[in-house]
């Protein structure tokens, strides 16, 4: 098995590195948090007091970080200085893709081989090892990365050269976000019709009114497999990560003069959701601030 560095114990990665552990490797595992490497010993990792730490004589380093700025930060001051040159690097993180390029191009001029590889999933499938990886980079570096991301999902899905799956996260989400607030207001009409909302679900959950949000993840008490909305939105998606990735995903658009009206109402009600004090609860939670009242009915 490898010598593994991972960088970034959060809610993500700690599951993550974690399964890395239960596949045999000897994970090496940072993380600002006393109580995240506590977490990591107990599942199987070593913790290490520095980011530069965790990279000496790795195989492999893996990060998972909050934001554009702070993987710049760690590849630059931590990451390039430590590790070896043979080591693959995965950037798990969701960031912007002129940043994930730059990196990129960064680690390559060190002789690095890298890729992006952010993740869809939730904190529930980082634990279960069941997270879709989508990877940007070289074929070769590709395959190499896929040993380790296999050991951490279900799907590991190649979408091209570096930034390409920064790409295809923040677009994925977009879908989602603007989904996921459709099926909120259909249920919230459903309800104010007067129709029961589980059948509601049993109808459209057969309808061309499926999807995702919600035959798998129902903003609604009471439907459905259980999902956050039964835990009173605890737990899940944040809000305020799915704002990062509509802003992220804005952004981008603006960057390539893309048109994206339901992708920017989204953001703007996530914004307004978010600012309301609800950026920890589960980003289905939205479908409070639609009811208007603050509570949903079951």
């Amino acid at each position: 098995m490898a010598r593994v560095g991972f960088i970034g114990l959060g809610n993500m990665g700690g599951g993550m590195a974690a399964n890395l552990a239960k596949h045999g490797h000897d994970v090496r595992a940072f993380d600002l948090s006393a109580e995240a490497l506590d977490r990591a010993r107990a599942a199987g990792c070593v913790p290490v007091a520095s980011a530069a730490e965790a990279c000496d004589r790795a195989d492999a380093v893996v990060t998972m970080l909050p934001a554009g700025r702070h993987v710049e930060s760690v590849y630059a001051d931590s990451v390039f200085g430590a590790a070896p040159v043979a080591a693959l690097l995965i950037d798990c993180s969701t960031i912007d893709v002129a940043t994930a390029k730059r990196v990129a191009e960064s680690a390559a001029a060190k002789g690095f081989a890298m890729v992006d590889a952010p993740v869809s999933g939730g904190i529930a499938a980082a634990n279960a090892g069941t997270l879709t990886f989508m990877v940007g980079g070289t074929d070769d570096a590709f395959a190499r990365a896929k040993v380790y991301l296999a050991q951490m999902g279900k799907a590991v899905i190649h979408a091209g050269a570096s930034g390409a799956g920064q790409s295809a996260k923040i677009c994925n989400n977009m879908v989602l976000g603007a989904e996921m607030i459709a099926t909120c207001e259909a249920f919230l009409l459903a309800d104010k019709l007067g129709l029961d909302p589980q059948k509601f679900f049993e109808i459209a959950s057969v309808s061309s009114g499926q999807s995702w949000s919600l035959t798998s993840y129902a903003p609604w008490p009471g439907v459905g497999p259980e999902t956050p909305a039964d835990r009173d939105y605890q737990g899940g998606f944040a809000t305020a990560l799915m704002l990062k990735d509509l802003k992220l995903a804005m952004e981008a658009a603006a960057s390539v003069g893309a048109d994206t009206p339901m992708g920017a109402r989204a953001a703007d009600l996530y914004q307004r959701f978010a600012d309301a004090g609800n950026g920890a609860l589960d980003f289905s939670a939205i479908v409070r601030l639609l009811d208007g009242k603050g509570t949903v009915k079951v």
